[in-house]
């Protein structure tokens, strides 16, 4: 039996203690600060280089399969449009809980003002560059980012990450054409985007394996540029605000379930509870979806023809716990890079966060490649990933937690409206 290796998350979780080691060491010598910047940051830039890299990629890839996966639309219109209107209610409803608690909670405004000059300082012409975009942004009309969403050129929207809501567009264009058309002519580009998308999450996998190199880099640079306690304060309040903003999520799934579906918010977890526990072993929708198939079908009561349809598009645009993660990242890196960001482009956060949530590959490590499309859109800086890579993975394991549990909520509300639909024993 082939021996499996050490676990990824611990292989990262290692690097990013030594970068922070490596880093208090080298910020007490004069000359390392310099040696910090030539010879360990640039391995940093290059892992976010990467994970920028493969963001329109898999914004193409995922979306336009999970949009065309949808299939037959003629026969399963009722089902389908009930499924997606539960599905971006519950997303938008996740990131506005996610901007509420990140904007009354703050965690990123109890970084000290001189650590903040700091980290300006140490990205200094990349976070001037988003500030002037979002200072050209307030000067434009109300609509203009209604206009931009739908691009001149595509080719030209692709360069820029910061355009991504015009991919997105483009995406779900191709997608909904997919499934207007006759399946004979779709098969050919619908079997291109299904290999392209796993072609896609293998690249992930391989630029996750740099991801230890990518936590110390990252950790060690920010750490000799900014050696301060407050810095990890603020990672811990960020942590809580997730967390709490998680475990709302999960009551939201309860209230739903008990009042559109008749259903006992405890019997419903406890039943589900094996999926739950393996979604958070693995940071996978997708390694789980068999297992929270069984759990919805033979234990909840969910009959098998909404089960098998729900469930997998859950898995691949329902991110409830991705999208609220993104937001509360996004806010809480601009508070720690001192970005003031207004109504507008919070706004355009959740507009962003939800959109992209639908293109986020149910694997581990695919919210992090997300979460770069959200900060281009909001003019936030990338680089600001440093501040949370590091505590990810265990955040990661328990937003899945809440991607399933979505899942399994919606697909028993979509079920109540049949006529085969019963408790579970």
């Amino acid at each position: 039996m082939k021996k499996q290796g050490f676990p990824l998350h611990w292989k990262i979780l290692i690097g990013m203690f030594l970068g922070v080691i490596v880093g208090l060491i080298l910020g007490q010598f004069e000359w390392g600060p310099g040696f910090g910047r030539d010879w360990i940051k640039p391995f940093g830039t290059m892992f976010i280089n990467a994970l920028k890299l493969i963001a329109v990629p898999l914004i193409l890839a995922s979306l336009i399969k999970g949009v065309s996966d949808l299939k037959d639309l003629s026969s399963l219109s009722k089902m389908g449009f009930r499924t997606i209107t539960i599905f971006l209610f519950t997303t938008v409803t996740a990131v506005s809980l996610g901007l509420l608690l990140v904007n009354t909670i703050k965690p990123g405004s109890s970084i000290s003002e001189e650590t903040r000059k700091n980290l300006l300082a140490s990205y200094e012409s990349e976070t001037a560059a988003n500030i002037e975009k979002a200072d050209e942004r307030l000067e434009t009309g109300p609509l203009q980012g209604i206009v931009e969403i739908i691009p001149e050129n595509f080719i030209w929207a692709a360069a820029d990450n910061r355009n991504m809501l015009q991919v997105i567009f483009f995406a779900l264009l191709i997608g909904v054409a997919l499934i207007l058309i006759p399946e004979k002519s779709a098969k050919p580009l619908k079997e291109f985007f299904d290999s392209f998308n796993e072609v896609i999450l293998k690249i992930i996998d391989i630029i996750m394996m740099t991801a230890p190199l990518g936590a110390f880099a990252l950790l060690a640079a920010l750490v000799i540029d900014a050696p301060s306690v407050d810095l990890f304060a603020a990672l811990g309040w960020y942590s809580i605000t997730v967390i709490i903003g998680l475990f709302l999520m999960i009551c939201v799934y309860g209230i739903l379930v008990y009042t559109f579906a008749g259903k006992s918010p405890f019997q419903f977890f406890k039943k589900l509870a094996p999926a739950q526990l393996l979604a958070f072993s693995t940071s996978s929708s997708a390694a789980t979806l068999p297992v929270t198939m069984e759990r919805v079908t033979e234990h909840i009561g969910v009959p098998k023809e909404v089960a098998s349809f729900v469930l997998p598009i859950g898995a691949t645009i329902n991110m409830d716990g991705t999208s609220l993660y993104q937001a509360v990242a996004a806010v809480f890196i601009a508070q720690a890079f001192g970005l003031d960001l207004s109504l507008g482009t919070q706004l355009g956060i959740i507009v962003t966060a939800t959109l992209a949530s639908i293109g986020s590959a149910a694997v581990p490590g695919a919210g992090m490649v997300m979460l770069v499309i959200v900060l281009a859109q909001a003019g936030i800086p990338e680089a600001g990933l440093a501040l949370i890579f590091g505590i990810d993975r265990p955040l990661d394991m328990c937003r899945t937690v809440v991607n399933v549990s979505g899942d399994a909520a919606v697909s028993t509300l979509v079920a109540k409206a049949i006529p085969t639909y019963k408790d579970g024993e």
